[in-house]
């Protein structure tokens, strides 16, 4: 770390991710930015997150009440990828064709859009499994920040191959298990259905969900040996019943193994929170109780051996309630996760 820094001056807008100076290889924590929205199918602007959440976490104080200096380990976001840009800007023109005609392509020419889009998909899928391994080989903790929810599909590939045990803690408003939702393979919609269906992972636990097709609910009845949800009616019924949230934390923390891995769709919180993001949809947690769950998950004694933050949108311009949000969101997980990695 520069000698110069001052961890309780202000931040300048040519620092880092929280306004640290860190560098790639100082840092023991690397979090790679993916500004891809090409299927949303709801509200948009999710792909400006990783920028827009860069920019609200320069305001944060660096000292943490219950983690103190954790950021000293070193904290590194990487440049937005231009190519990545670029890609997002001509898939989601395809793809909007596609969903204005109600998810179906009924042309040659939208058959053909169709096409551009899982391939840009699978282009994005590659570099983000690339970019993780590559930081993974060199002993770095890797989050991802997105983007919509299909983003972190490599990353979530790259994790299980170094780290076949662990299992999946995903906090969101939908279950996310469509089949090809839209005609899109890797839809937002779809990646957790990728993950139980394409990859080796064990155990899924949701925590939140409240907006799910039938077809989604009997895969999970179909896989409960794989997934575990606790929906948000029923986490809600259990709190105004007198249940503490600390007890019901405990109850989610049995169901993963001792290595998690934590996907985080930012509408999993209550929408007053996030209300530009995508699919908000009503109820949820309070900011509060997610990081109580988190926080509870590490004092278990569990290690949080990776993490993706998605569904980031910041809305108009000068409106920056998502971002501030998200960016304190994202700074304490990072938190837990780089003190999950010590001995407690």
């Amino acid at each position: 770390m520069k000698t110069n820094f001052n961890p309780s001056g202000p931040a300048s807008k040519s620092t880092g991710i929280f306004g640290l100076p860190h560098t790639e290889v100082q840092s023991q924590l690397v979090l790679l930015p993916v500004p891809w929205e090409a299927t949303t199918s709801y509200g948009g602007g999710t792909s400006k997150g990783p920028r827009a959440i860069l920019e609200a976490s320069r305001q944060i104080d660096l000292f943490d009440l219950e983690l103190g200096n954790f950021y000293e380990s070193g904290i590194f976001m990487g440049k937005i990828p231009p190519q990545i840009v670029k890609l997002n800007g001509s898939a989601k023109k395809d793809a909007q064709s596609i969903i204005k005609s109600g998810g179906v392509a009924k042309s040659p020419a939208q058959m053909k859009q169709l096409k551009r889009v899982n391939d840009a998909s699978l282009a994005v899928n590659k570099y983000v499994y690339d970019e993780t391994r590559r930081l993974l080989n060199l002993n770095k903790t890797v989050g991802l920040v997105g983007g919509d929810h299909s983003a972190p599909y490599g990353c979530i590939q790259a994790h299980l191959e170094k780290f076949p045990e662990m299992g999946i803690l995903h906090i969101d408003a939908h279950a996310d298990l469509r089949n090809a939702y839209e005609g899109f393979v890797d839809s937002h919609a779809s990646i957790m259905f990728n993950v139980i269906l394409k990859t080796r992972l064990k155990k899924l636990v949701q925590v939140g969900i409240r907006d799910f097709c039938e077809e989604e609910f009997q895969l999970i009845k179909h896989e409960e040996n794989k997934i575990k949800t606790f929906f948000d009616e029923e986490l809600a019924q259990k709190k105004h019943a007198g249940t503490p949230w600390t007890a019901v934390c405990s109850e989610i923390i049995r169901e993963l193994p001792k290595e998690v891995y934590v996907s985080f769709d930012i509408d999993g919180l209550n929408p007053k929170l996030c209300p530009n993001t995508g699919t908000p949809v009503p109820g949820g947690l309070e900011f509060q109780e997610a990081l109580t769950l988190i926080k509870q998950l590490v004092k278990s004694g569990k290690k949080i051996i990776g993490f993706d933050l998605n569904e980031v949108s910041p809305g108009k311009a000068g409106d920056e309630w998502d971002a501030n949000v998200g960016a304190r969101l994202l700074f304490k997980i990072c938190g837990w996760t780089l003190r999950s990695q010590v001995t407690l």
